[in-house]
């Protein structure tokens, strides 16, 4: 491996170990606005990956070829790394709470009672209007008052962005409203269009 192409490997590898860590906080604290035991484990399979990934990245900067000037900017990105695994800890322990049942503090009981938001899922079929589409062109949030918290492709884990595309497959994690689940999942399985041209 190149010079330029272990470089390019250790800001990816980098910049994935942010968006996973990000991901797993936003997912930790819905797990438990939202007493949601399915997003807890999803963030606790996040916490492996990001053990893998973390140990990874660290052999890959302690075997790159390094001089002596360069030693104190690589301990940074060492840093760096182990700062992006504590965070994914501290996910991991909050998503705990949800996954041993423990009893909630009565504000944050109140608080999930008097909530009208709601986690939900939906998977994006081959037929949906928003394969192919970013989230800022499909506008999802505009057509159902959900914001897409995350987007699960295959094994992989994407902290959503306006300029992520969805592909069919993709499974949405959203929150929002609860008027506005069955919306989202008739925008991802096409219902609604066809529901218009049967209006037509």
């Amino acid at each position: 491996m190149s010079i330029e192409e272990s470089f390019k490997k250790i800001i990816d590898m980098l910049a994935e170990l942010k968006d996973t860590s990000e991901l797993m906080m936003d997912l930790a604290y819905s797990s438990i606005l939202f007493n949601s035991k399915e997003l807890a484990q999803e963030v606790q399979i996040l916490e492996e990956r990001m053990d893998n990934l973390h140990t990874e990245f660290e052999l890959l900067v302690l075997t790159r070829c390094i001089k002596p000037e360069e030693s104190k900017n690589f301990l940074g990105l060492i840093r760096l790394g182990v700062v992006t695994e504590k965070i994914a800890d501290a996910a991991a322990q909050i998503a705990g709470v949800v996954l041993r049942g423990l009893e909630p503090h009565q504000v944050l009981k109140l608080a999930i009672k008097e909530a009208e938001e709601t986690v939900t899922h939906v998977h994006v079929s081959k037929k949906s209007r928003l394969v192919g589409k970013s989230l800022q062109e499909a506008q999802v949030h505009e057509e159902t008052g959900m914001w897409v918290l995350a987007v699960k492709r295959g094994d992989k884990w994407i902290r959503p962005k306006p300029d992520t595309v969805i592909e069919a497959g993709d499974l949405l994690i959203a929150s929002g409203y609860t008027e506005g689940e069955e919306d989202l999942r008739k925008l991802a399985s096409n219902e609604r269009h066809k529901y218009h041209e049967n209006k037509l």
